[in-house]
């Protein structure tokens, strides 16, 4: 338990029902949002979501005994409740700073990194925690794939979760003992404050492109870039990539200390030199980082958005005081599941996986392995059913233009039919001359990718990246695509050990 006072310490409030005297000695046995886990002398909080508002359940809430709801309208009670209301101006605000103090603060006792940007942070997020944990530091992880505390790994729902559940995980992780956590900051979480309660050592910034506008998301490109921002104004330390045309906007209004990185001559931290590397099949790159460091580095994952990944997760490591040799190393070994992950099943081409799943993420990385002079680049790739139709036409007009041969095939169909989903996207590619095949069967399609592969190919499967489902009328399916790539070599009594 824990007093109300220590709760609201740092919030702006009003009482609506009751009063501080009421309030003076309430112990409160649990911090609840949720109204099916409302128990006797909990604190309440109202949540207007995009579907529910939790207001309209405040009568039920005091029925079932909570001792005070945190409203930012009016509600109605019961008159024979003795239930508190306080009113805040956001409730969702609120809930960030009541959540940490129920758990103690735990972010007080890490060392705290938020990476936002429209590319690069789930991967950023894991190089990170290789560089520093090679470095003997012990690393929790919050972000798109997962979150990661000690040998505990735990399916993410969203990228950035609600501000109770990460203060949990916080609190979980000084538990573990963990020192540092990094974690991916989504523009809807600085939206909905889900990361207020706490301020970070040190926000990132990795780039910024038209994502996320329409219903429930923003409201305009302006509304998702002011979002981004949000994050230096909540940080101690800003790294921000200074060859993003956006990156002073993003920098409008901080109140931290900033640093740069970039091929920009004026950032502090300079990439040069960079090379592509091809050694059997095995794509990367090399570099040089200038000015506030002096080292020679290199990276198995392809192009320059590796490259900008690597150079972020450098500036970040620096602060702590990494050595060179001790960066480089973590950069050799890194692999980050379902981002552009290379799976070895022959000699004579490059397979990979990578969860490219929209037109924009698409046509970065197709452009980026052409880079690479591939004797023919091939992308396996469907869509997901109810989602938008534009993104399948612009995923095949985009695979149509940049990949040498598309195999078409199914994503998560959800409750879409396949086919329908897959003529879709013929109607984006009948924009380009680009060759294609259909294969609805997603195995069948990466099958019929490796037994047609050619010396000097590189094969991308895209979309389903660390995915290990499929999802058709409501119902994941197990279907991990390294799976899909074992059954299909052991039927061909093929056998790598990379």
């Amino acid at each position: 338990m824990t007093a109300f006072h220590e709760l609201v310490k740092n919030l702006t409030y009003t009482y609506e029902r009751g009063s501080r005297e009421q309030t003076g000695n309430l112990e409160i046995t649990a911090v609840v949002y949720d109204t099916r886990k409302v128990e006797p002398r909990c604190l309440f909080i109202c949540i207007e979501g995009a579907n529910f508002d939790s207001h309209t359940a405040a009568a039920q809430a005091a029925k079932d005994g909570a001792a005070v709801l945190v409203v930012s309208k009016p509600v109605e009670l019961p008159q024979d409740t003795d239930t508190v209301v306080i009113r805040v101006e956001n409730t969702r605000y609120a809930m960030a700073f009541i959540s940490a103090a129920w758990f103690d603060h735990p972010a007080e006792k890490l060392t705290t990194i938020g990476v936002t940007g429209t590319k690069g942070k789930t991967t950023t997020t894991y190089l990170v925690k290789s560089i520093l944990e090679n470095a003997g530091r012990k690393v929790g992880l919050v972000g798109t794939i997962e979150t990661i505390i000690g040998d505990n790994h735990i399916h993410a729902e969203n990228t950035t979760p609600e501000s109770y559940v990460l203060q949990s995980y916080f609190a979980k992780m000084v538990e573990a003992g963990c020192d540092t956590v990094v974690m991916e900051v989504s523009s809807q979480a600085l939206m909905l404050h889900r990361t207020q309660g706490f301020v970070f050592d040190f926000g990132i910034f990795t780039n910024l492109e038209p994502d996320h506008i329409g219903p429930n998301e923003h409201a305009s490109f302006e509304d998702y870039l002011h979002c981004k921002s949000l994050l230096f104004r909540q940080c101690k330390a800003g790294i921000v990539n200074r060859d993003d045309i956006h990156w002073e906007k993003v920098l409008e209004g901080h109140t931290c200390q900033v640093e740069t990185y970039g091929f920009d001559p004026g950032a502090d931290l300079r990439i040069e030199n960079m090379k592509l590397t091809n050694e059997q099949g095995h794509l990367g790159v090399s570099f040089h980082v200038g000015g506030l460091m002096d080292l020679d580095a290199a990276i198995a994952m392809p192009g320059r958005f590796s490259v900008y990944n690597a150079v972020t997760a450098i500036a970040i490591c620096r602060h702590f005081g990494v050595d060179s040799e001790a960066i480089c190393s973590a950069l050799k070994n890194a692999r980050v599941k379902g981002r552009i992950e290379m799976v070895k099943v022959s000699d004579e081409f490059t397979l990979m996986i990578d969860y490219a799943h929209n037109a924009m993420a698409l046509e970065s990385l197709l452009t980026t392995l052409k880079e690479y002079e591939p004797g023919r680049l091939v992308c396996v790739f469907g869509c997901g059913g109810n989602r938008s139709r534009q993104r399948r036409f612009e995923m095949g007009e985009v695979s149509g233009k940049l990949a040498d041969l598309t195999i078409i095939t199914s994503d998560n169909p959800r409750f879409e039919e396949p086919q329908a989903i897959i003529d879709d996207i013929k109607t984006g590619m009948a924009k380009t001359d680009g060759a294609y095949v259909e294969i609805c069967d997603r195995k069948e399609a990466i099958a019929y990718a490796i037994d047609h592969g050619q010396p000097g190919d590189i094969i991308v499967l895209a979309g389903k990246g660390h995915e290990d489902y499929q999802e058709i009328k409501g119902v994941k399916y197990p279907m991990d695509e390294r799976d899909l790539i074992a059954d299909i070599l052991k039927e061909r009594n093929i056998s790598f050990h990379d």
